[in-house]
């Protein structure tokens, strides 16, 4: 084209395969993001750690319960018993409560990576007797981060994990938190009941 006084203009546009590139990694960053979105409905917590709670032993003790990591998409992973790494059927139930973890913080902030480590940690545990004290859901959960190099860190263990889910996750739903919550305050009711009664007799 011409500018002004006859002065020669050249405009170039950008290619059309270098717009095709841009309008890819706009479709599959959205596609990420979409990926990204926890949906309690469909069970789908990507890049959490989800807690749900273990008959009796979390009514007596409401910071011990049952783990497991989720995929990029959102995919539960949990220890659910000797030798059985469960896929989207979680022992004892649907989760109650889910930690959502930062995907920048793993190893070159990919998320191939954090897949690549649950799926690692859940074939190494598929090879493992369940042990409730020793090695359990925690540990598997503890391995996977530790593969992932978490938070840069290579000193996950069922201890911190069970202290830092307990401080950070958050409740599902109201309906989630009362089947977190109500047998240990209902249990604390009736043995503070029967203790006034026993003490007034």
């Amino acid at each position: 084209s011409w500018g002004p006084k006859g002065v020669a203009l050249t405009i170039t546009l950008p290619p059309r395969a270098a717009m095709a590139d841009v309008c890819e990694v706009d479709s599959l960053s959205s596609l990420t993001r979409g990926l990204e979105k926890i949906d309690p409905s469909a069970s789908r917590y990507p890049f959490c750690v989800v807690w749900t709670p273990i008959p009796l032993l979390s009514w007596l003790f409401p910071f011990i319960g049952h783990m497991g990591i989720c995929t990029s998409s959102g995919v539960i992973r949990d220890f659910a018993g000797p030798y059985l790494v469960s896929e989207d059927d979680m022992a004892f139930g649907k989760p109650t409560r889910y930690w959502k973890l930062d995907v920048s913080k793993v190893d070159s902030s990919s998320s191939d990576v954090w897949d690549a480590a649950v799926f690692d940690a859940s074939e190494e545990y598929k090879r493992r007797m369940h042990n409730l004290c020793c090695d359990n859901c925690h540990s598997h959960v503890a391995m996977a981060l530790n593969l992932m190099h978490y938070d840069s860190s290579t000193s996950w263990n069922m201890v911190n994990l069970c202290l830092l889910s307990f401080i950070h996750s958050k409740h599902i739903s109201w309906v989630a938190l009362l089947k977190t919550w109500l047998p240990f305050v209902l249990l604390c009711v009736v043995i503070v009941t029967a203790t006034v009664v026993l003490s007034v007799r």
